[in-house]
């Protein structure tokens, strides 16, 4: 064990990358990268690190800023529940804990949006509490070197990993050890094409060893995809055009996008006759935006002119002000060709 430890912090030493929540122990920051970088690639979330933690000094700023402002930071993150999540917790912290953050993982595991991999990195990083952290790259670390076939995904087998993380730990510097396993699985020991010849535990790793490398980690279970059919309206006329808020409990909730009809198939039928006399200058093509358990197939109708009648839950805008409404990802990067 001791040998694991040495080599990974030795590792880390030489091979980490230099990343601005590394710099620092307070929890706010690092609450905020960790927050930003679920389910987010590290080159992608260091720009809307930079932007929070500029826009936001501190949580009582966070708690206090009106949430289509952070909505409009997140915007191309995705995952939009995490944003609001984040706003919550800033206000239960500013208004229920006088502004103090919370220092134990206890304490930080109730705080909306924080689960156990989040109050560990916070726990640890900001607090040194020996708490270890399981994410995505520390299943793949141990279950490759101990050549462990438990499901990750399955309770047992994340019972299991915790514990195995926990004795590993280094209580002296826990910090420094859960910033350096984490790195090692996304640098070193990634999900394709591993770097075994380069590895400095390959000697001891018991799946290069058994030939199991490529079946580690297990998962048991498959998520069913649902398909749902997007048929979104963009009203021209003149420089405006027409949006609307999704309101209802559903994805990308209080986010901003053209009038939408959704259909059970991918052909829009007699829905469009509710607008009225449309005449639909072009339609793009078929567009795919993959959510966790959702697969959004998406068209965008280019109409002339607006309808007679507008409904009131609809909002005319100059075309040039787009941008300032926090729109979905999938409508973002239709506007900008991607």
């Amino acid at each position: 064990m001791a040998d694991f430890n040495l080599s990974i912090t030795d590792w880390y030493r030489q091979n980490k990358r230099e990343l601005p929540w590394r710099h620092t122990t307070d929890p706010f920051k690092i609450w905020l990268s960790e927050i930003i970088l679920q389910q987010t690639r590290v080159d992608q979330g260091l720009s809307y690190y930079t932007a929070f933690t500029e826009a936001f000094k501190t949580v009582r700023e966070l708690a206090e800023a009106d949430e289509q402002k952070i909505l409009n930071l997140w915007q191309g993150l995705g995952y939009y529940s995490r944003a609001r999540n984040l706003h919550a917790a800033a206000k239960f912290v500013q208004t229920d804990l006088g502004g103090v953050f919370p220092k134990t993982y206890t304490d930080l595991l109730k705080l909306k949006g924080v689960g156990s991999y989040t109050a560990a990195a916070i726990a640890s990083f900001a607090f040194k509490e020996a708490v270890a952290v399981v994410d995505g790259n520390v299943y793949r670390v141990l279950s490759r070197y101990y050549d462990i076939d438990l499901p990750i995904d399955s309770p047992k087998g994340k019972k299991y990993f915790q514990e195995l993380a926990q004795e590993l730990i280094d209580h002296q510097e826990p910090d420094l050890f859960n910033q350096a396993i984490m790195e090692f699985g996304a640098l070193q020991c990634t999900y394709h094409q591993p770097s075994c010849g380069s590895c400095p535990i390959s000697d001891s790793c018991l799946a290069l060893r058994n030939h199991t490398i490529k079946e580690r980690p297990v998962k048991s279970k498959k998520t069913a995809i649902k398909d749902r059919y997007f048929h979104y309206l963009i009203f021209e006329e003149k420089d405006e055009t027409l949006l609307e808020q999704r309101t209802a409990k559903d994805i990308w909730q209080n986010l901003w996008q053209f009038p939408l009809i959704e259909t059970a198939t991918p052909e829009l039928g007699p829905e469009i006759s509710g607008f009225g006399q449309v005449t639909i200058q072009r339609v793009s093509n078929e567009i795919t935006h993959i959510l966790s358990h959702q697969r959004i197939k998406a068209r965008f109708y280019h109409v002339r002119e607006f309808p007679n009648h507008i409904p009131s839950t609809w909002k005319r805008i100059e075309t040039s002000s787009l941008q300032d409404f926090p729109l979905p990802r999938l409508i973002d990067r239709y506007l900008n060709g991607k």
